[in-house]
């Protein structure tokens, strides 16, 4: 008995490492139908309101060009407010460059040696290469923005078609699973969205407000900055307070003042991201933080930014679908909110 469930155990780890494997070796395969789901669950509410009045096929144009201005929109911001930044660096690289010859001259006048090789390498014109090379790597996105395009228009024609085979298999139990399964994570993945958007919008607000007080240049470029990272958990409001500070450097002559800096973008980070956040969304969308840490970090090394901006949702789907079945529960019990939580019948991300 006990050699079978370890030769059972082991199949099961043996076929999680392939599935790891294969995920992240065909990641220009699964990646985008991946991102293409998540956009799906979004976008079908929309587009399922507007069949209500319009042809089906008009209110699937309707969907995604309403989908395909918001990413441009954002992506567009994105650009602006990167751009900027580039641009003041690469403007104010001198300076840069002076402020890292003292914190090197200061280290090495307190006994902490800077070796040669950091010394030459991590400097200003290693930032502007790091710069160049993420905007060659923006440049690269098209083509998988293009086929999750080909992924959403073909999967948004199919979701019902898809719902009816589910309830229509013949075992039931596999019907049943996938179905309220799928409804429940469309429906916990748009409100997860929603929530992260509002807070996203509430932390930009607030570092905006905060740099134009203490007069921080570029402060409606750091506020949307924040807003867009702090889609990605934990690494996203890191780098979004990183970064200011940095900047503080140069326009305040006092360390206590960079300080300051840093403490009260983390603070504002810590109230929304800590307290508020956890209560508007409630225990519907709870997880485990060292499982968050631990999905974006994971999901970020297979897929890269994309898969830490889709890691959270990727693995509250994967928790929803294993509270399905009285087997995998336990799995959602001990990292999620456990048991599923009923989908009205008027719920509008129904299929």
């Amino acid at each position: 008995m006990t050699s079978g469930r370890i030769h059972q155990s082991a199949q099961v780890l043996i076929a999680i490492i392939l599935v790891v494997a294969a995920l992240s070796v065909a990641s220009s395969v699964f990646a985008p139908v991946a991102f293409a789901l998540f956009i799906i669950a979004l976008v079908w509410p929309l587009q399922r309101s507007l069949q209500g009045f319009l042809p089906r096929m008009l209110a699937l144009a309707i969907s995604i060009v309403v989908m395909v201005l918001a990413f441009v929109a954002f992506g567009s911001l994105i650009v602006w407010a990167f751009g900027r930044v580039g641009r003041w660096i690469a403007a104010d690289a001198t300076r840069f460059q002076q402020l890292y010859d003292q914190a090197t001259l200061w280290l090495e006048g307190h006994g902490i040696a800077v070796t040669g090789l950091w010394a030459e390498n991590f400097n200003v014109a290693w930032m502007l290469r790091m710069a160049q090379t993420i905007s060659g790597r923006l440049n690269t996105t098209m083509s998988f923005w293009l086929v999750v395009l080909v992924y959403v228009i073909l999967g948004l024609l199919e979701v019902e078609d898809f719902g009816r085979k589910l309830r229509g298999m013949r075992n039931r139990l596999v019907g049943d699973v996938l179905l309220r399964g799928s409804m429940e994570t469309a429906a916990k993945l748009h409100r997860y969205m929603l929530v992260r958007t509002v807070m996203s919008l509430i932390t930009g607000v607030l570092v905006w407000g905060f740099a134009t007080a203490v007069g921080l240049p570029l402060a409606a470029e750091w506020g949307f900055i924040a807003f867009s990272l702090n889609y990605i958990p934990f690494l996203g409001p890191l780098v979004a307070t990183v970064f200011p500070t940095l900047f503080a450097m140069t326009q305040f002559g006092s360390w206590e003042a960079v300080v300051a800096v840093f403490a009260c973008l983390n603070l504002i980070q810590f109230i929304v991201g800590s307290y508020i956040e956890p209560r508007v969304a409630g225990s519907a969308l709870s997880m485990s933080p060292t499982l968050v840490l631990f999905s974006v970090f994971f999901w970020a090394y297979l897929w890269g930014v994309f898969g830490a901006f889709i890691g959270v949702p990727v693995t509250i789907a994967l928790l929803t679908f294993c509270a399905q079945h009285p087997a995998s529960l336990w799995v959602a019990e001990l990292f999620g909110s456990g048991a599923p939580e009923p989908v009205p019948a008027n719920d509008v991300v129904k299929v």
